[in-house]
C-alpha cells in the first residue's frame, strides 16, 4: 500500500501443504525437514536395496494417472507416489546392469543437484547466476586444458551431447560461409559434414536442425574395429562435387555401440591439410583423459577445435552434464553470439545464456564441481583404469568360448560381441542373441542392451558400475554357457 496506509497481505497461501514451501523466516523449518527429510530416507532405501531388485522391471503394473489433481496431497501420501514411481525405474546401479552408458550417480553430485535445485539459479547470465556462471566459466578452461587445447580454450555447458555437437557444427559452419545474419539461401554451395558410419546420430540431427539436410553428412567407412577409415576420409574429401563444400569433420572417441575411438591425430592431420574444422564427439570416451595409463588412446584430440564431452557418463555425475569445449574459446563470442539486452553484464565473464544454445539453463556446474571435488582426478583415474581392466577381463571371457566372437577391438570399458553357434545362418544367430539376452534378464539379473551393428543383433556390454567385479562377470559368463548348451 502506500506510505502509512494498511499493509499488503501478499500472495495467499489458504490451502496449501505447510511444506509447499521454504519460509524465508524459517516459521515452517520444522515441517519442510520432516518433508525432506522423509524424502531423503525413502530414496536412500531404494538406492541401497537396489541389488534386490532386477536391471529392468519385468512385472506388469498400473503406471501413474496424469489426470491433474484438484486439490493437493498430504505429505505422506506424496511419498508414497514417490516409492511407486521409483520402483519401476530403470535400474542402473544394479551391478548386473551393463546394458547402456549409464552410471549410477555419484553422492557428491547428487548434492550439487538438489542445492542447486533449492538456489534455483539461472545460468543465462551472471546476474542471475554470479557464482555458478564464473565457476563453469573456470572450469570449462581448466578441463579444456587438460585436453590439451591451449591457453584461449574454453567452453559452456548444455544439456546433454546432441546440443554440444550442434552447436559444434554451428559454430564450424559460421566460420566457413558467415551465415548468422543472411542464413543459408543465397549460399549457392551444398556445405558437407564427415563423420564415420559409427558416429552418433545427433551428428546427422544436428546438419537437419541447421538446415544443411541429414544427407549433408557423409558416410566414411570404418575398419573392422569400428575405427574411421582415414584413407576413404581422405578419399571422400577429394571426391566432393563442385556444388558441394566440404567444412567439418566429426570424428568419434567411444562409439556408442562398441566404444571404439578414431584415430584422432590422422584425422587431425587430414582436417589441417584441407582447412576443415575438427570436431571430436568425446561424449563418453573423453573421461580417459583423467587417466595417465588410457589417456593415449586420445593422442591428437589436442588438434581439435571443438570437443563435445559428457561428464554423465563415466564421470558418473548426475544427469544433465555435458559440454562443448573449443580451441579458441572467442568463437562462441564472435561465431555465435546474440545479445539480450534484458541482462546485465559483468567484466570478464560473459554471460552464458547468449553464447550457448540454451538459454534458460540449470545450474549443472555444481554438480560437476562438487564431484571433482570429492573423487580428485586420482579417483577418478582409479575407477575408469578399474573399468577399462574389467572389460579386458570381458573380452578374454568371449575370446576364450568358440561360439562367442566379439565386434573387435577394445578401446575403452565397452565390449559388444554376439553368439554365432555352429549350424545357425545369420536369422537364426539374432534370434539366438535375442533369446539370450530375454533369458539373462528374466533369469539371471542381467541385462546387456541388443544394438542392431553389422545387419545383425548383437550384446553389448558396458563395464561402468563400480560395484560390478570380475566374479560377477564370470557368474554372467557361466549363464551364458548353460543357455548356449540348452540350445546346441
Amino acid at each position: 500500500g502506500v506510505a502509512g496506509g494498511p499493509r499488503s497481505p501478499g500472495l495467499k497461501r489458504t490451502g496449501l501443504p505447510r511444506s509447499a514451501f521454504t519460509a524465508p523466516h524459517g516459521a515452517n523449518r520444522e515441517a519442510v525437514t520432516r518433508l525432506l527429510g522423509e524424502a531423503l530416507a525413502r530414496i536412500l532405501a531404494h538406492s541401497s536395496s537396489a541389488e534386490s531388485r532386477p536391471p529392468l522391471s519385468l512385472n506388469e503394473r498400473n503406471w501413474p494417472s496424469c489426470k491433474l489433481p484438484e486439490r493437493g496431497i498430504e505429505d505422506e501420501a506424496l511419498l508414497d507416489e514417490l516409492a511407486e514411481l521409483l520402483s519401476g525405474c530403470m535400474n542402473q546401479a544394479h551391478p548386473g546392469y551393463l546394458g547402456h552408458m549409464d552410471p549410477m550417480p555419484s553422492n557428491a553430485s547428487l548434492i550439487g543437484a538438489l542445492a542447486a535445485a533449492a538456489v534455483n539459479n539461472n545460468m543465462l547470465s551472471v546476474e542471475m547466476s554470479p557464482v555458478f556462471s564464473r565457476l563453469e566459466w573456470g572450469l570449462l578452461k581448466s578441463l579444456a586444458a587438460r585436453f590439451g587445447l591451449g591457453d584461449d580454450a574454453g567452453g559452456v555447458m548444455a544439456s546433454g551431447g546432441t546440443l554440444a555437437n550442434l552447436q559444434a557444427l554451428a559454430l564450424a559452419r559460421n566460420r566457413a560461409f558467415d551465415v548468422q545474419d543472411m542464413g543459408l539461401t543465397r549460399l549457392g554451395v551444398e556445405p558437407v559434414v564427415f563423420a564415420s558410419e559409427a558416429a552418433h546420430v545427433s551428428i546427422r540431427k544436428a546438419a537437419m536442425l541447421l538446415g544443411l539436410g541429414r544427407r549433408a553428412v557423409v558416410s566414411v567407412a570404418c575398419d573392422q574395429d569400428s575405427r574411421m577409415r582415414v584413407a576413404e576420409l581422405r578419399a571422400s574429401i577429394e571426391r566432393a562435387g563442385a556444388g558441394q563444400r566440404p567444412f567439418c569433420v566429426v570424428a568419434t572417441a567411444g562409439t556408442t555401440t562398441t566404444g571404439n575411438i578414431d584415430d584422432l591425430r590422422k584425422i587431425g592431420e587430414v582436417c589441417a591439410a584441407h582447412g576443415l574444422w575438427f570436431h571430436v564427439d568425446a561424449a563418453y570416451g573423453g573421461a580417459l583423459v583423467f587417466s595417465e595409463r588410457h589417456r593415449h588412446c586420445l593422442e591428437g584430440i589436442e588438434r581439435a577445435d571443438s570437443i563435445t564431452f559428457n561428464p554423465q557418463k563415466w564421470l558418473y555425475v548426475a544427469r544433465a552434464c555435458a559440454m562443448l569445449l573449443l580451441r579458441d574459446v572467442g568463437q562462441l563470442e564472435s561465431l555465435f553470439r546474440v545479445s539480450a539486452p534484458y541482462m546485465g553484464t559483468a567484466a570478464g565473464i560473459p554471460n552464458l545464456g547468449e553464447i550457448g544454445v540454451q538459454g534458460t539453463r540449470a545450474s549443472d556446474v555444481l554438480k560437476l564441481w562438487l564431484s571433482l571435488r570429492h573423487l580428485g582426478v586420482h579417483g577418478y583415474a582409479t575407477l575408469i583404469d578399474g573399468s577399462c581392466e574389467l572389460a579386458r577381463h570381458f573380452k578374454d571371457c568371449v575370446d576364450r568360448r568358440p561360439y562367442l566372437v566379439a565386434a573387435g577391438r577394445v578401446d575403452t570399458n565397452v565390449v559388444c560381441f554376439r553368439g554365432e553357434p555352429g549350424g545357425l545362418d545369420s536369422i537364426g544367430c539374432d534370434r539366438w542373441n535375442t533369446r539370450l539376452q530375454q533369458s539373462l534378464l528374466r533369469d539371471s539379473s542381467f541385462f546387456l542392451s541388443l544394438p542392431t551393428y553389422r545387419d545383425g543383433r548383437w550384446l553389448r556390454a558396458v563395464l561402468l558400475n563400480p560395484y560390478t567385479d570380475e566374479p560377477e562377470i564370470d557368474r554372467l559368463f557361466e549363464r551364458i554357457d548353460a543357455f548356449a548348451a540348452r540350445y546346441d
